[in-house]
């Protein structure tokens, strides 16, 4: 059988591309939308917004992780039994997602991303986009019209009005969570269910695989 030329071209400039990879893991996802389901994390390394409450600051560096091919990140991840990728990072918008995605969903995976949105060009083949924006960075606006969650850290009563205002940008079909910044719990969880008692559109995220001591 004659090789189709566009697949010998496509597998060439998959294994033209790595990414710094900071850490991989088989586990459940533990906020959003998906909190509970089966999920492979592949958290890329690089991270220019510099958010202060992050819990996973040694992923800023885009230098000093694993470098990983196309073909070892879709081959560890079929090791595990679910079909769920997740994204993240550091801000895995930093990197180009397109060959790493493409791969993955052809290997049968479900695709999620986990970003801030602050990037160039919004890259990748997604089964579902969280948007979670930050005030340190705008975004890029081309993430708005195809997100299909918003996640919004409250670290500060006034992060409430501003994730309403980012909502009105989005979809009507996105769906909305308030998620407290973990060591703020005690002063916002009362406000955020206040607020989405009065506001039924919204929910509130906890991080449930920090309760549960899971990665």
């Amino acid at each position: 059988m004659q090789s189709n030329p566009k697949d010998i071209k496509t597998a060439v400039k998959r294994a033209e591309f790595t990414y710094p990879v900071m850490e991989s893991f088989y586990t459940l996802q533990g906020e959003g939308k998906y909190q509970g389901h089966a999920a492979y994390f592949i958290r890329l390394g690089g991270c220019d917004v510099g958010c202060h409450w992050c819990d996973v600051k040694e992923s800023w560096p885009v230098d000093t992780h694993p470098v990983k091919t196309v073909e070892t990140l879709v081959a560890e991840a079929l090791e595990n039994p679910g079909r769920l990728v997740v994204i993240t990072g550091g801000e895995p918008l930093m990197h180009d997602l397109g060959p790493l995605t493409e791969a993955l969903q052809e290997a049968g995976f479900r695709t999620h991303i986990e970003t801030s949105g602050v990037a160039t060009a919004i890259t990748g083949n997604w089964d579902w986009i969280c948007f979670s924006p930050k005030k340190f960075k705008a975004p890029n606006e081309g993430i708005l019209a195809i997100t299909n969650e918003l996640k919004v850290v409250v670290n500060h009563p006034s992060d409430i009005p501003w994730a309403q205002e980012w909502a009105e940008k989005l979809p009507e079909s996105a769906e909305l969570y308030l998620q407290p910044e973990w060591s703020k719990q005690e002063q916002m969880n009362p406000l955020i269910v206040d607020f989405v008692k009065a506001n039924p559109t919204w929910r509130i995220s906890v991080q449930t695989h920090k309760f549960l001591q899971i990665p």
